[in-house]
C-alpha cells in the first residue's frame, strides 16, 4: 500500500517541508520567510497562519494534491517532557503549544500547522521524536546539585533515525541493540541508546565544544566571570551559545574553513580542531560506561560528519570500543516521514498526549 506523508519542520526564518511516498522522497523544499515579513509579528505563535498559507500555496502552485496525503507530521514543539516516537496531535497538545509552551520556539508551530492541514482532509496529524523527548534513567538525572537536576536535551530526531538505520544494516532491531550516537552540527550532542531507549545524554552545554557553543567549561571560573562586572547576562549567554567554540577561538563557525586553515599550515586551527574531536571522543568513552562497554556501534552523524578529517580524528580514539558508523547529514525530514510511515503500517503505535 502506498502512503503519502507531508512533513513540516518550522525553523526560525524558514519552514522546511517534504512529501514522502512510503520511503521515497517526492520533494523537499525550504520556504524562506523574509525578515521584513517576520517583523510584522510579536511572537512565533502569531506566525501560524502566515506559515500555513505559504505551505499550502506552494503545494497548490506546484501541483501537489493534498487530497492524496495519508497523514501530516510536524516537528514536535516545547511541550513538557515526552517519550520518543509518535504522538497524535490532540486538543491538549494544541492548547499547551498555543497558550503555555515551555518556551517560545519555531518548532511549536509544527504540530499546529500539521493539525490544521490534516483536519481539513480528515487525516491524522502527528509529531515524531519531539525536541522534548526525555527518557533518562533515574540515576542519570542526578547532577550533584538537587536544585539543578539533569534533563534530556539532544538531537533526538536524527539520532534515533540513524540508529534505526544502522540496526537495519546489521539485520537487527533497534530495540535489541546499544548505540552511542554523536550528532555533530552547530551544536554537538551525544546520546546512549540502550535497547531502544535514550537512557543518558551529553547535551551541548555539558559536553564537547562545537562550532558556536562553548560546551563544558570550568564551573568556578564561569561563576567568577559572571560576577566579574565585565559582562552582562546576555553577553555571558552568548559566550556559551553563539560565540563559543570554534567561533571564539578561530572566528568562524564553518568547519570547512577551519580545515582550509589547517591545510595552509595554521597550527592554532589544527590544535583547536583536534581538541574538538578529542572532547567528542571523550564524551563517547564516557557514555560507553553507562552500558558497561556493551556498545554495538558508535554512530557519527550531523553536518560535520561529512568531514573525513573530523570523523577520522574521532574514530581513531574510539574504535576500540565498537565499530564506528559514519552517517552524515541532519536527515530530519526523512526521520519525520519514516516514523509516521511506521505508525501507518502498524509497526509502531502513536501515543496520546496527556499533558502535564
Amino acid at each position: 500500500m502506498s502512503y503519502k506523508i507531508l512533513s513540516i519542520n518550522p525553523g526560525s526564518t524558514s519552514t522546511k517541508i517534504a512529501i514522502y511516498e512510503n520511503e521515497l522522497e517526492v520533494f523537499c523544499k525550504t520556504l524562506s520567510h523574509p525578515a521584513e515579513e517576520l517583523e510584522k509579528y510579536n511572537n512565533v505563535a502569531e506566525q501560524f497562519n502566515m506559515r500555513k498559507e505559504v505551505i499550502l500555496s506552494f503545494l497548490e502552485e506546484n501541483g501537489y494534491n493534498v487530497n492524496e496525503l495519508a497523514a501530516v507530521v510536524g516537528r514536535g514543539g516545547m511541550v513538557p517532557k515526552v517519550k520518543s516516537g509518535a504522538y497524535i496531535v490532540n486538543d491538549k497538545m494544541i492548547n499547551r503549544l498555543k497558550n503555555n509552551p515551555i518556551m517560545e520556539h519555531a518548532s511549536n508551530l509544527g504540530a499546529l500547522i500539521a493539525h490544521e492541514i490534516a483536519a481539513e482532509f480528515n487525516i491524522p496529524a502527528y509529531i515524531y521524536d519531539s525536541v522534548r523527548v526525555d527518557e533518562l534513567s533515574d540515576i542519570a538525572r542526578i547532577s550533584g546539585m538537587p536544585d539543578i537536576p539533569r534533563t534530556s536535551s539532544s538531537h533526538v530526531l536524527n539520532s534515533r533515525a540513524t540508529a534505526m538505520k544502522v540496526a537495519k544494516k546489521y539485520n537487527k532491531k533497534y530495540t535489541d541493540m546499544n548505540f552511542i550516537v554523536a550528532h555533530l552540527g552547530g551544536g554537538i550532542s551525544l546520546s546512549i541508546h540502550e535497547k531502544g531507549q535514550i537512557v543518558d545524554i551529553i547535551s551541548d552545554d555539558e559536553g564537547p565544544f562545537s562550532p558556536e557553543r562553548a560546551g563544558r567549561v570550568p564551573c568556578r571560573d564561569l561563576i567568577d566571570a559572571c560576577y566579574s562586572g565585565k559582562f552582562n547576562r546576555d553577553t555571558m549567554k552568548k559566550k556559551l551559545r553563539g560565540n563559543g567554540g570554534l567561533k571564539a577561538y578561530l572566528n568562524t563557525v564553518d568547519a570547512r574553513e577551519v580545515e582550509k586553515m589547517i591545510e595552509s599550515g595554521d597550527e592554532k586551527a589544527k590544535l583547536v580542531y583536534e581538541a574538538m574531536a578529542y572532547q567528542i571522543a571523550k564524551g563517547i568513552g564516557e557514555l560507553a560506561t553507562v552500558v558497561k562497554g556493551k556498545v554495538d556501534a558508535i554512530i557519527i552523524t550531523g553536518g560535520i560528519a561529512y568531514s573525513k578529517m573530523m570523523t577520522t580524528l574521532i574514530k581513531d580514539r574510539v574504535e576500540f570500543i565498537s565499530p564506528v558508523e559514519i552517517m552524515p547529514g541532519e536527515n530530519e525530514m526523512e526521520a519525520l516521514a519514516l516514523g509516521t510511515l511506521r505508525v501507518l503500517k502498524g509497526e509502531e503505535n502513536a501515543r496520546e498526549y496527556e499533558g502535564d
